[in-house]
């Protein structure tokens, strides 16, 4: 045996009490949430909020209803996201602002929405925030909505198939949706985090 193997003795034994899925997929998110994600976006600026390495021309961003840079933008608000569909290949870089407004109208409301009841999300009746505070109390909200709802299942729940909110996923069990929603707040949050070391060492 090697020296970092672990010996029958040292092996952690199994129980025969149930092990609680729901609990394990929430703390997998929360911990991420609380632990990394919302310090590090705590004290963001406006100009943060809006700023892009790239220029404007190869940028997505939320811009003033008007000056969007895409062929389509959404939003019913004095600010509006861009995007296109299809999406372009490459796909142009995109802002703190447009990752959160993305996270909050594509991964989080509209979840919140179809599977727990919360307010309708979408592109083109969402009001996005012109500004940091309001993308993150957007954020917040939107967060705390999906995580609650996915306090709430049980193991059925978990097991059970999402329906066609999901389109062509709608036989995936509950437990996927919960697992994929958690890859992209954590891979969102993560390119979030990854502009603000961009802004912070670039100007």
């Amino acid at each position: 045996m090697t020296a970092d193997s672990h010996s029958p003795v040292d092996r952690p034994q199994a129980t025969d009490s149930p092990l609680d899925w729901t609990g394990q997929l929430v703390d997998q998110l929360d911990f991420h949430w609380h632990g990394h994600l919302h310090p590090r976006l705590e004290g963001l600026t406006d100009e943060e909020y809006h700023f892009s390495p790239a220029p404007d021309e190869l940028t997505w961003g939320v811009r003033p209803r008007g000056t969007g840079a895409a062929e389509m933008q959404g939003g019913t608000g004095e600010f509006t996201i861009d995007f296109a569909y299809p999406e372009p290949r490459p796909a142009p870089l995109t802002t703190i602002a447009w990752r959160i407004g993305h996270v909050v109208v594509g991964v989080l409301g509209a979840r919140w929405h179809s599977h727990f009841g919360g307010p309708p999300h979408d592109y083109m009746t969402h009001e996005f925030a012109g500004d940091a505070a309001g993308g993150l109390a957007q954020l917040d909200r939107t967060y705390a909505g999906w995580i609650d709802g996915v306090r709430g299942l049980d193991a059925r729940d978990l097991a059970t198939p999402v329906g066609p909110a999901e389109g062509h996923w709608a036989d995936a069990p509950m437990a996927t949706l919960v697992l994929h929603i958690s890859r992209e707040v954590i891979h969102h949050g993560a390119e979030m985090c990854l502009l603000r070391d961009l802004y912070a060492t670039t100007r």
